[in-house]
């Protein structure tokens, strides 16, 4: 029996257990299992590893950049953006990927349809920030990074002026997820308009407080599922490559 999983701190409602349980069903593989493992730190993961015979892993929050330091090589893209999502087990040699990138390109891509979007505000400073920020370089969309900290700017910043010239809006904190489901990030909606479109990485909820004030707007609006499918799909592939 193969043995896949994800790791991170809380798993309760996690995308991941069911889309491969699911999808070794309806494809016929034999043999192979997902599992959900919850550390409470990620000094854990060593023994973590002791107890498990593993053929891969997610990585999701809180790990995905603590992670680094336990594997023994990065795949090109993972070292540039500084955070791992997958990782390959090889002969006990732990080699970590990034498809948070490849998820959201490609449903990013997908609901653009040809639209040209030039400039994108990147609401948090995590993990999947870092990804979402590499992948929008690669688009050639260039991005602003908002946060109470650590970004390009605070979310005081922003104005109407603002707003009108970053159509894109990307949600990478956890704010509205299940069961905080009356939360958002603090941005100016009233500025919202037609010409914008809101992605949220979260999923759970389906739309979440940030995608209903965006489409109360006329924005359009995506939320994670499309990437958390296109990323499992890259991980699969990584796996078994």
């Amino acid at each position: 029996m193969k043995t896949f999983g994800l790791i991170g701190k809380t798993l309760h409602y996690s995308f991941s257990k069911n889309y491969f349980t699911e999808k070794f069903l309806k494809e016929g593989i034999k043999n192979c299992s997902y599992h959900l493992f919850e550390l409470e730190t990620i000094e854990k993961f060593c023994s973590f590893l002791d107890e498990q015979e593993l053929h891969g892993l997610n990585v999701t929050i809180p790990y995905k950049e603590s992670i680094i330091p336990y594997l023994e090589e990065l795949d090109p893209e993972a070292a540039k953006i500084g955070a791992v999502n997958t990782i390959k087990f090889e002969d006990g040699y732990l080699k970590g990927y990034n498809t948070d990138v490849i998820g959201f390109r490609d449903s990013l891509l997908h609901k653009l349809n040809g639209r040209k979007i030039e400039h994108a505000l990147i609401l948090g400073t995590g993990g999947a920030s870092k990804a979402i920020q590499f992948a929008l370089e690669k688009l050639a969309i260039q991005s602003t990074i908002v946060s109470r900290s650590k970004g390009d700017i605070h979310y005081k910043e922003l104005d109407e002026m603002c707003l009108e010239s970053h159509q894109l809006i990307i949600n990478c904190t956890p704010l509205g997820t299940f069961p905080s489901v009356d939360e958002c990030p603090p941005i100016p909606y009233q500025y919202l308009t037609a010409k914008h479109l809101l992605y949220d990485l979260v999923y759970n909820p389906e739309k979440s407080l940030f995608l209903k004030r965006g489409e109360a707007s006329n924005a359009e609006i995506i939320n994670g599922l499309p990437m958390l499918i296109g990323q499992a799909e890259a991980s699969w592939k990584i796996w078994n490559n």
